[in-house]
């Protein structure tokens, strides 16, 4: 697990203090434990805690404070290490590193820079992440918006712990809902060319059905209307998808999203893909008939019961082409298929999994996220949306309104499996109480800063190039140890597939860095002979400070802590799809 470069140091020296005791006798350890290292829960405990020595009790027969004592006995170097080793019942490792380490962090982020963070955890590993796999029968709504930034988001978090990904788009253009989406054209087609029409049932009534008819009538004429009835609709539907999927991918081109793969579901049929998966699973006695339909054993795999892939009247379920198109992937050589659905997909998972486990793969194979739906807010009064009665909100309508920043990041920033209150009042806001704003602004700022300092002739240096040692404020260091988290928190959301955890820390991190700035100095005052523009006197008013006495070697250790901030800032926006501007 990539921890950053000073818990790094702190496991190799645990783990080098268990082997010592290991080799002189003290600590029999049959197997070596796992160093998991946490922040304290109040920051006067230390920087690092460590509850190793409660793990191994059982296997060593022995209480958690001996073990403690006996590792802490066998730190090497532990003076140069830590400035303090505390143990706190009942067997509690509380570590406080020395200062000086936590100046190598700014110095890693330099060295490192867009790759901080960065890691191979996932080196040799295929990933194929399917997302957004919006049926194309309209345009791409809220819902679909927040499935889309979070499904790019892992793709971007697992490239960069090492993964080799592909990013997916399942076209659903075969079935019922597309025999729905030519019934409905047509019917609009009619009526714009004066017939009376009844208009389907279950139909779409959405006002772009019109407009997609009246494209079909700029271009057919009224041809279509002396066409028999099957083949209207027919060219209707084909013309429909054709315009409605190039409007979803647009609209995912002005999200910021691009996909390496679109998969047809209509392929799986005429290809003869899906009779196929059902041989093979009626050789292997894993497909049944019953009641005049075909089921597919899955409660063989742990689902709660058996399902129809195909219908008495001959028709294949979705599950059916979901079976063929999961054995695709699985074929293609992907160690890792992620699905990101919809949260009413729920209990789609078993069937899927067992779908998984018949192919002769663990069922871990195949990880669903679920994503919750939108409530979408107007000063915090609720937005009403419904795709079939046509009242609803596009992406596009979030995007022109608040822009594909904010919206990415106010869908990332809860749990995707929690329901997401999205205010659009809220989001176009540029104050603290914004989040997307509050967190670009530090970035911004920063850059807003180091523009004032050239001004004024001000070195800006790296962190290589200051003389660190000055930082010794408890604010300071505060921020250091912040910014060294940020690889532990980039490789967790990765692993656990939760992108919200990279959002919360930003907004942590924004939440440190904005009072830090309006409490120290970072350049000296400016000299009274000096004009001082509205941009600059945001930069270097003193009066929200406290009266610090600034020397070169000050100024210049802050702002390569400031770069240092910039530069996790930047790196954590990117893996999330958000931009850090330089100007706001």
């Amino acid at each position: 697990m990539t921890q950053g470069v000073v818990q790094d140091k702190v496991s190799q020296a645990l783990v080098g203090a268990l082997r010592s005791a290991q080799q002189r006798g003290m600590l029999k350890l049959e197997q070596m434990p796992t160093i998991n290292l946490e922040a304290p829960k109040r920051p006067e405990w230390g920087d690092v805690s460590c509850t190793v020595a409660m793990s191994l009790s059982a296997s060593e027969r022995r209480p958690p404070f001996e073990i403690a004592q006996i590792i802490v006995d066998h730190i090497e170097q532990r003076d140069a290490l830590f400035s303090r080793a505390e143990i706190a019942r009942p067997g509690f490792l509380n570590l406080t590193v020395k200062r000086e380490l936590w100046m190598d962090v700014l110095r890693e982020i330099e060295a490192q820079g867009e790759r901080y963070g960065h890691s191979l955890v996932g080196r040799g590993r295929r990933v194929l992440v399917e997302y957004v796999s919006a049926n194309p029968t309209g345009p791409l709504h809220v819902g679909h918006g927040r499935g889309a930034a979070v499904g790019q988001a892992l793709v971007r978090l697992l490239r960069a712990t090492g993964h080799d990904v592909v990013s997916e788009y399942y076209i659903n253009d075969a079935g019922r809902q597309m025999k729905l989406l030519g019934l409905s054209v047509l019917a609009r087609y009619r009526e714009a060319c004066g017939q009376p029409v009844s208009f389907p049932e279950d139909g779409y009534h959405g006002g772009y059905i019109r407009t997609v008819a009246e494209h079909v009538k700029a271009e057919q004429g009224v041809v279509l209307l002396s066409l028999p009835a099957a083949d209207a609709e027919q060219r209707s539907r084909d013309f429909a998808y054709r315009e409605l999927l190039a409007l979803i991918r647009q609209d995912l081109e002005t999200f910021g999203i691009a996909f390496e793969s679109w998969f047809s579901e209509a392929s799986l049929l005429s290809s003869g893909a899906v009779e196929q998966v059902l041989s093979e699973l009626r050789a292997r006695d894993l497909l049944f008939d019953q009641e005049g339909a075909q089921w597919f054993r899955s409660s063989a795999f742990g689902d709660e019961k058996d399902r129809v892939v195909r219908k008495q009247e001959g028709d294949y379920t979705y599950l059916a082409s979901d079976i063929a198109y999961h054995r695709d992937k699985l074929r293609r050589g992907f160690d890792l298929l992620v699905d990101v659905w919809g949260a009413d997909h729920h209990g789609y998972i078993p069937r899927m999994q067992a779908v998984v486990q018949a192919y002769g793969y663990p069922k871990e194979r195949l990880r669903v996220v679920l994503v919750q739906m939108v409530n979408l807010l107007r000063g915090g009064q609720k937005v009403e949306m419904s795709k079939r009665s046509g009242e609803f909100i596009t992406l596009r309508e979030v995007m022109d309104e608040v822009g594909a920043d904010a919206a990415k990041f106010f869908f990332l920033m809860r749990d995707s499996s929690t329901h997401l209150d999205f205010d659009l009042e809220l989001a176009k806001q540029q104050s603290q109480e914004n989040p997307v704003y509050y967190v670009q602004y530090v970035h911004a700022r920063i850059a807003s800063l180091r523009r004032v300092a050239a001004s004024r002739g001000i070195a800006c240096p790296l962190p290589s190039q200051a003389d660190l040692n000055v930082l010794e404020d408890p604010d300071e260091l505060a921020l250091i140890r912040k910014l060294s988290a940020f690889p532990v928190v980039l490789q967790a959301s990765a692993v656990e597939l939760e992108p919200h955890r990279m959002a919360y820390y930003l907004r942590e991190l924004a939440g440190m860095v904005h009072p830090f700035y309006n409490k120290h100095r970072i350049l000296p005052p400016a000299p009274d002979s000096e004009a001082v523009t509205a941009a600059s006197t945001e930069q270097v008013a003193p009066s929200a400070r406290t009266a610090e006495a600034m020397t070169p070697g000050l100024t210049g250790a802050r702002l390569a802590l400031m770069w240092a901030v910039q530069q996790v800032v930047r790196n954590g926006l990117n893996v999330l799809g958000v931009s850090a501007p330089e100007q706001m």
